[in-house]
């Protein structure tokens, strides 16, 4: 685990929990804009705040229609450091309409700020009720594997700073927690606008005892090389044949690709699959040249001591490796287009390198992110819906588990008519550890 590296995050949460203007508040305050983007905060066509308050979200909402409407549409990707790290924020849409968008955002995050705003909440009851994105979102992430969650309870300057608000929210999303199954969380009570609890600590809630946000961040750990280096683990999908003096008797063929698990040396033996040909690992380059062995995570070329058929699509793995191809998956699929899956149609799945065309054979049941519920029976997916489901292909792929490696557990269906990308997809584990259900 490392400290020292960027960290990707993604602020997430209902519509107008203020999450634009969190991220504005946190470039502001860490000293991370230059003049005239401070001088924007203060002026503006659409800007929403009154006269010498300024208007973070500005910073971050791009599209013109994003300011007229005052709510965030795409996903908007910002960069700053401060002398403890560095970061890459993305802005991701609140409103249901836009969950696909989000899902883009969070699929590559470490981390999540899951915004709620305090002022909308329902405290007539013994245990307040959370938002529909929120648990929506809560629940994506989940889905996602995202490393760390830190829920920002959100515009508290508007409650008197009430600890005893706060801590009823803080039970409400622990409920959500658990039921999702998502391990530790961080709660910060916070004031986006006003700067409380963002970079300094707030003199308004002295029995705040935690860090501000930004200590927070800068002080999670990351493992972005947390793919296994197990050499028997490798896997290396083929995304390029380099080929140098093709009619020559010692042309040069190397494979090029990156290595998304596991670790390879120079002598391992090694198998191409989908076909199941054997072979050794004759010489291994990265970008600086020669190497004689690779950890995961990094870009290849290599070549092997037999003349054996691999192209683009197909995958290197260790000899003795229990991954191997198959033509059917079962999934949690995030649909994403307006139009619902059609069961009888085919789709163009993409997955690492390889493009084969699938058709989804059943849906087991959807997930109410509502209730959490599972829905048995259903025929069909529709925008937003997430489901676990059966997929044919017509040609084999070689997965892995999602939870057992993100980049070589998820994929995408492309509508082959109008390539639209349709949905989302994360390969089921199951097995050794049994199913990993949502």
């Amino acid at each position: 685990m490392s400290t020292d590296s960027v960290l990707r995050f993604i602020t997430a949460g209902s519509v107008d929990d203020g999450k634009s203007t969190l991220i504005g508040r946190l470039l502001y305050d860490s000293h991370a804009l230059l003049a005239d983007q401070v001088a924007s905060l203060y002026s503006g066509k659409h800007k929403r705040t009154t006269e010498g308050v300024p208007d973070f979200a500005q910073l971050t909402d791009g599209l013109a229609a994003e300011r007229e409407q005052g709510i965030t549409i795409d996903v908007a990707y910002r960069y700053f450091a401060t002398p403890a790290r560095k970061f890459i924020i993305a802005d991701t849409p609140g409103h249901e309409q836009y969950t696909r968008n989000m899902v883009t955002g969070a699929s590559t995050a470490d981390a999540a700020i899951v915004l709620i705003d305090a002022t909308r909440v329902d405290f007539s009851s013994a245990r307040p009720a959370l938002l529909a994105q929120t648990k929506r979102h809560s629940a994506l992430l989940k889905l996602l594997g995202t490393q760390h969650i830190i829920v920002a309870v959100n515009k508290l300057d508007l409650l008197d700073y009430s600890e005893d608000k706060f801590k009823a929210i803080q039970a409400a999303y622990q409920e959500l927690a658990e039921t999702l199954k998502i391990g530790q969380v961080v709660y910060v009570p916070i004031s986006a606008l006003n700067g409380d609890n963002i970079v300094n600590a707030s003199e308004h809630m002295p029995w705040y005892s935690g860090q501000p946000l930004l200590r927070v961040l800068e002080q999670l750990p990351t493992d972005h090389g947390s793919a296994t280096a197990d050499v028997d683990e490798a896997l290396l999908p083929v995304q390029r044949v380099a080929r140098q003096d093709g009619s020559a008797a010692d042309d040069f063929r190397g494979y090029q690709g990156r290595l998304e698990q596991g670790c390879l040396s120079v002598g391992d033996a090694v198998r191409i699959e989908p076909a199941g040909h054997k072979s050794h690992i004759k010489a291994i380059f990265g970008p600086s040249g020669s190497l004689h062995s690779a950890k995961p995570g990094d870009v290849l070329t290599v070549t092997l001591d037999d003349d054996v058929d691999v192209s683009r699509g197909d995958s290197i793995v260790a000899a003795n490796s229990r991954i191997h191809p198959t033509q059917v998956l079962t999934a949690a699929l995030c649909w994403f287009d307006d139009k619902p899956l059609n069961p009888a149609r085919r789709y163009w799945l993409k997955h690492t390198t390889q493009t084969v065309y699938a058709k989804v054979k059943s849906i087991d049941y959807l997930w109410d992110v509502q209730t959490l519920s599972h829905t048995q029976n259903a025929d069909t997916l529709k925008l937003n819906d997430i489901g676990r489901v059966h997929l044919s292909l017509q040609k084999p792929i070689v997965p892995v588990a999602y939870a057992h490696n993100p980049a070589a557990g998820a994929f995408i269906l492309i509508d082959e008519a109008t390539n639209r990308t349709v949905a989302a997809g994360m390969v089921v584990e199951t097995d050794d550890g049994g199913d990993w259900a949502i």
